[in-house]
């Protein structure tokens, strides 16, 4: 699994711990984050993550900002991209199993570190069920223009 992961000024702190997560568990990933923690445009680094995702150059991508919520606005722009904005575990394993999401919006200023790398392990290692949810998933991507 090839991982792509960013955030704007907002998200830094946690997406650095989230990224020392996938090096603990062996999980391949590419940083498209700001390297600096001076204000940036969450949609610019929301971009290259989704694009990455919906080309298939990565199999999922996670993003962070302040709340998770521009991000997700933005991932969801992108033609083939599922970004759920996740603060739970609950969630975390409903939208892979049900929705079967492709990349993993949060908020680092909603929730801390423990819980956010809790939810990512949930993520990652949860399986898309398929059945019923195929057909609302090609639902979803209908809506797509």
């Amino acid at each position: 699994m090839k991982i792509a992961i960013s955030s704007d000024h907002g998200g830094n702190n946690l997406r650095r711990e989230i990224m020392s997560l996938l090096g603990d568990l062996g999980i391949s990933y590419e940083d498209f984050g700001p390297q600096a923690d001076e204000s940036v445009d969450y949609p610019d680094y929301a971009k290259p993550v989704s694009e990455g995702v919906a080309s298939g150059k990565f199999d999922r991508g996670i993003l962070i900002c302040g709340t998770g919520i521009g991000m997700s606005i933005a991932a969801n722009k992108v033609k083939g991209i599922r970004c759920a904005l996740v603060h739970d575990v609950f969630s975390a394993k409903a939208t892979r199993c049900h929705n079967d999401s492709n990349v993993l919006a949060m908020g680092e200023r909603v929730i801390g570190p423990g819980l956010a790398c809790e939810i990512v392990s949930t993520w990652l290692s949860t399986e898309f069920e398929g059945g019923r949810h195929t057909r609302r998933v090609e639902k979803i991507s209908e809506l797509e223009v």
